[in-house]
């Protein structure tokens, strides 16, 4: 096991075991009968077509091998591409429940959500066997999930357990490792974002979430035209990378050490259901990809402006009230996006006084706090030529 990851299981109240590796698939019988499945509930593999061949057949077979209790699988069909909608998750929990089953999910993103959401719905811990390094959540708390026409993040725990072998990752279509890279550029920009909330007061840097996301992202993303060839060793990197982002996010209780403002961008895009309609679907990588890029490029400009001689009466003066923010989310947004637009901005929403005494804070300590971003970030012409490199968009 990475020494990091182990270290941060020592911290995780949900995530007890973390094994990553190549073959690690041969074990997973023995690891998820020993650490989840009981005499009083079988397991229920969740898969689609495609994950079942990748991964879910040998997974099977391992647990059978070890005499594990097992309920007949459900594999959603592999074509048109499974969605994260309630009402698949409604279907899984339905399913667990009538079986009185703990789910082990076969998959990546969406399958590992759906059996995410469906198992804390039922009060009840998961497996998830990762066939795929396309995204950061198979170890963190939460489900992004449309429902009711939106894309919102419900709650529910973390998975006991996750299985990631690098052979099956390094074998899944070129898109999806791309698509994690993506994600993981994104704590570049996140951890920049985190230095600015800890110097004005906001969000102070957790040590331990800070030092497991920010401590290797930069040597995980230093192999992108490997990644792009399907090298399995380059896997190791990226994937303990997702796996540590999402062991952060428990760490710390919240989503800071694994995202910031780029993340935004994907959020926006996300519920005007950009991209929804392909097959598959624009992955939840790509977007942050985007807002990745824009937002280093925005921190180039900030850091070439001298913070430290802000005319804080003008910024406070031009700083719109809360009422005129109102108004703007209400002309620009439209149907149900309206009240979560208001409900999420006036939560972070701070007035004049506020606003001057956070500059007012940034101004003071700005030569280190310039010094601690610059150390943080990449230039944005060469994390574009790292994602050209992995496959992702730029």
């Amino acid at each position: 096991m990475n020494d990091a990851v182990a270290k941060a299981l020592q911290h995780t109240e949900t995530t007890r075991v973390v094994e990553v590796g190549r073959g690690v698939l041969v074990n997973s019988g023995r690891i998820i009968n020993e650490l989840l499945i009981d005499e009083a509930k079988p397991g229920l593999l969740v898969a689609d077509e495609r994950t079942w061949k990748a991964a879910g057949a040998a997974v099977y077979e391992s647990l059978r091998a070890v005499g594990a209790k097992l309920e007949e699988p459900m594999i959603f069909p592999g074509t048109p591409t499974l969605y994260a909608a309630y009402e698949h998750a409604e279907e899984i929990r339905e399913r667990l429940r009538d079986c009185g089953a703990l789910g082990v999910a076969i998959g990546s993103g969406t399958l590992n959500d759906l059996v995410k959401l469906a198992s804390g719905e039922l009060n009840q811990p998961y497996a998830v066997v990762g066939t795929a390094a396309s995204m950061d959540g198979y170890t963190g708390f939460g489900a992004p999930m449309t429902r009711d026409g939106l894309k919102i993040t419900m709650p529910c725990p973390a998975p006991r357990m996750v299985v990631f072998d690098l052979d099956v990752a390094a074998a899944a279509p070129a898109p999806m490792a791309a698509s994690g890279y993506g994600d993981l550029s994104a704590k570049i920009p996140a951890g920049a974002d985190w230095i600015l909330a800890d110097v004005v007061g906001v969000d102070p840097i957790d040590p331990l979430a800070w030092e497991l996301v920010q401590g290797g992202v930069k040597e995980a993303l230093s192999r992108p035209d490997e990644l792009a060839a399907g090298v399995p060793e380059a896997y190791a990197g990226l994937c303990n990378g997702l796996v540590l982002s999402g062991l952060a996010m428990q760490v710390a209780r919240g989503t800071r050490p694994a995202s910031g403002a780029e993340h935004y961008f994907s959020h926006l895009w996300e519920l005007d259901h950009l991209g929804a309609e392909l097959d598959p679907p624009l992955s939840h990588g790509f977007k942050v990809a985007i807002g990745t890029l824009a937002m280093t490029a925005f921190y180039e400009r900030f850091l070439a402006r001298d913070v430290a001689a802000l005319d804080l009466d003008a910024v406070v003066a031009a700083w719109p009230s809360w009422d005129e923010v109102a108004d703007d989310i209400r002309q620009t947004m439209s149907g149900p996006l309206i009240d979560k637009g208001l409900n999420e901005t006036r939560e972070k929403y701070v007035d004049a006084d506020g606003l001057r005494e956070r500059l007012g804070r940034l101004v003071n300590a700005w030569p280190q706090t310039k010094q601690r971003l610059e150390a943080q970030l990449v230039p944005a012409k060469q994390l574009q030529s790292m994602l050209v490199a992995a496959g992702a968009p730029s």
